[in-house]
């Protein structure tokens, strides 16, 4: 039994390699069950600001899952800063005792500072990660990827830029503009239900905004933009694997 969040479909694409048919979580946390037994679970995720996204610690703290063996693997494309460490942390909190946690290098679809362009060229051997990974958890593996130093300093420079940020920043990312046509992709795309279609026009609301900018990547006219600059306003990312549809089915709660 595998879970997974995505917004650009990488964490959907490793998740896919693990079990044909993963679980999406914003699907499964509508759902009135958050009770779950296998032999093994496993939750796949990305890492922003260097930690699983709110919706799937939220998952994690209302979920109850009976298994021998639980995993997490986490998709970064920069620098993970500790990431396992931050998520075994959550794991103890939640009650849940976590068997395996590694991290995986991918595209990174941050649009502030990233070029999408430059990204999809760069070869970061995601298939030579995913080999040591499969062979890990076939094994059952007992181990968190090592955090160095490094790492920890990273995540610690990170909590001092937010801290000289206003709490809700993230939250007031995204803009809407007139090049708008109402195809409603962004809706359908969008895991927790922040953009709405009002008057054939998307209209966001926010509040509960993951920041997986899966609305901005997705839309067609680039009509959904950022409030601070882009590396390349033009460049939008997908997973190559990974098709829009995909992306609809597991994040659409309309």
């Amino acid at each position: 039994m595998v879970f997974y969040f995505t917004g650009t479909g990488n964490s959907l694409y490793i998740a896919k390699q693990i079990e044909k048919k993963p679980i999406s979580i914003p699907q499964a946390i509508r759902q009135g069950s958050v009770e779950f037994a296998a032999d093994t679970i496993g939750i796949v995720a990305p890492v922003y600001g260097h930690e699983v996204p709110a919706m799937v610690k939220e998952f994690l703290k209302k979920s109850t899952f009976h298994t021998d063996y639980f995993y997490m693997i986490l998709t970064y494309g920069n620098r993970h800063g500790g990431a396992a460490k931050l998520a075994k942390q959550l794991c103890e909190n939640c009650g849940i005792a976590v068997n395996y946690i590694n991290v995986i290098l991918m595209v990174d679809n941050w649009l502030p500072g990233f070029d999408m362009e430059e990204q999809k060229r760069l070869d970061k051997n995601v298939e030579g990660q995913l080999i040591t990974i499969l062979s890990d958890l076939k094994n059952r593996k007992q181990m968190i990827v090592e955090v160095t130093e490094k790492d920890l300093a990273a995540h610690q420079q990170f909590l001092e830029h937010m801290d000289r940020m206003p709490q809700d920043a993230w939250q007031h990312l995204l803009r809407i503009t007139t090049d708008c046509v109402g195809c409603g992709i962004c809706e359908k795309v969008c895991p927790s239900s922040s953009i709405h279609l009002v008057d054939w026009k998307a209209k966001y609301t926010p509040g509960n905004c993951q920041t997986c900018l899966a609305c901005v990547h997705a839309c067609p006219r680039h009509a959904i933009q950022l409030t601070v600059p882009e590396k390349n306003p033009h460049a939008r990312y997908r997973n190559p694997h990974i098709s829009l549809q995909e992306i609809i089915q597991a994040n659409c709660r309309i």
